[in-house]
């Protein structure tokens, strides 16, 4: 409930109500698969690599290749988001607060479908025929704080050696081949792009292309596009950036999101603005995501 109207009644200078400023919703909904989930879990088949054998000998027995199946399981949770306005402050406003409330608050349930799919990035994945085995994520698809290309180790934000490396390991573990035409991700924070702009000559070409990402004016990079959220986790000075292919995870939407708004019998008629939302994500393959660690304070 609202206590702070009062700063848009009558008074108050201008006649419409301003949103502060913040990330409108939903950055990463478009970079991972979208799945409806009409359930309380959701099971997702797939089957990993096999191997042909040689034919050693004419008229022998035809080979049973046995092909491994295993399963992820998507879990939804509920989020919703509420506030009233009194209906005498309504009456007393100059401009109708509900619509700009409803906005913010689509734009909280936004942000908050990204940090689900960010967790679900490098959180433990349920598995197994019920789900009720975890995987948890490798340790061979993190790139460390402190990874040079050569020389004497040393920590660093997010450098052009450390961009090669993430496109070395989907590269080498055929996450994405020139069939697939999938795009790769690269998530990342402001202070990654800063960093990147320091870790480059200004006479180089890399550095030409970095400076135009920075300004909006190209998105793709080193075979990544990138998205921007300062919503990535951070533990101590570092920043944990994701790189995937959108197959590398899968969001399941058991209810997109629901604007309601109404008055309250309950409270003298007063107006709420109610959104919900039921989702959740899993990481559908280890190796299709790389963590790279980056220390923002350098």
């Amino acid at each position: 409930m609202s206590f702070q109207v009062e700063t848009a009644l009558v008074q108050a200078y201008k006649s419409n109500i301003e949103i502060q400023f913040q990330q409108k919703g939903s950055r990463l909904r478009d970079t991972v698969m979208v799945e409806p989930q009409n359930a309380e879990f959701e099971f997702y088949d797939r089957i990993t690599q096999t191997e042909a054998v040689e034919v050693t000998s004419r008229h022998g027995d035809t080979p049973l290749i046995s092909t491994p199946h295993d399963r992820r399981r998507i879990s939804t949770a509920d989020y919703d988001w509420a506030d009233m306005i009194d209906r005498r402050d309504r009456i007393r406003m100059l401009a109708d607060p509900t619509s700009s409330y409803s906005i913010n608050a689509i734009y909280a349930l936004g942000r908050k479908v990204d940090d689900v799919i960010i967790a679900a990035a490098v959180g433990s994945a349920s598995t197994g025929k019920t789900g009720s085995t975890t995987v948890t994520f490798p340790a061979g698809q993190t790139i460390a704080v402190n990874y040079v290309e050569s020389g004497v180790a040393a920590d660093s934000n997010l450098t052009i050696g450390k961009l090669r490396r993430a496109q070395f390991l989907m590269l080498s573990q055929e996450v994405v081949s020139e069939a697939d035409e999938e795009e790769m991700f690269c998530i990342l924070t402001a202070s990654q792009l800063q960093g990147l702009l320091r870790t480059t000559e200004v006479t180089s070409a890399d550095y030409n292309t970095v400076r135009a990402l920075v300004k909006g004016e190209i998105d793709t990079f080193m075979g990544f596009k990138f998205k921007r959220t300062e919503r990535l986790t951070k533990t101590g000075d570092d920043r944990s950036v994701l790189f995937y292919p959108r197959s590398a995870i899968t969001l399941g939407l058991a209810d997109e999101l629901t604007v309601d708004i109404g008055p309250r019998r309950d409270k003298r008629n007063s107006v709420q603005v109610y959104v919900t939302g039921s989702f959740g994500a899993v990481r559908m393959w280890e190796e299709k995501v790389i963590e790279c660690l980056c220390d923002e304070t350098t």
